[in-house]
């Protein structure tokens, strides 16, 4: 009798304002191509890929967010349990340079790549060194584990503190 291995799954979380491309990032990587058409994510958009990585196999739960203001207090419960935050911004509309990007980037310990769905350009890249920085694929990438950065999302409140609320990403 064979023995089936629990397959391993990791979510991702797509962030950033509307129309930057948080959905044609993820339809280039699930299907190569790029839809010239417009049509806004509506709360949360569901997808799945399966990666084959060197000897591993993992599971992408990929969360397509919406980018419109009256969806943004839906996002705490959606990045909830999330492997990995993708922080999406447009390029064509640039307010971040490249430059700032990376710097931000190094001062969080985090990840950095410029991506374009419309050209194809480093999507494959970003999933690959995604998956490769997920837990338990040390051996695959090569970042080391004191490299990696534990994000605790939820606010640690004692009795005599408040927690403060603010809408938008900081970044």
């Amino acid at each position: 009798m064979a023995v089936v291995s629990a397959l391993a799954k990791y979510k991702l979380v797509f962030l950033g304002d509307q129309s930057v491309g948080k959905t044609s990032i993820i339809t280039r990587f699930m299907y190569d191509k790029f839809d010239t058409t417009y049509q806004a994510t509506i709360g949360i958009d569901f997808l799945s890929k399966t990666m084959y990585l060197e000897d591993r196999t993992v599971r992408l739960q990929l969360w397509d967010t919406a980018g419109q203001e009256r969806f943004r207090s839906l996002i705490p419960s959606y990045i909830r349990d999330s492997s990995v935050a993708v922080i999406v911004y447009d390029v064509s509309s640039r307010q971040v340079s490249t430059e700032e990007g990376e710097a931000k980037a190094r001062e969080f310990g985090v990840m950095f790549i410029e991506t374009s769905a419309k050209a194809g350009l480093n999507i494959k890249p970003l999933f690959r060194k995604i998956a490769a920085a997920l837990p338990g694929m040390e051996t695959l990438s090569s970042a080391k584990q004191e490299d990696m950065v534990d994000v605790n999302l939820k606010p640690t409140v004692s009795s005599s503190q408040t927690v403060q609320q603010s809408g938008g990403c900081a970044c």
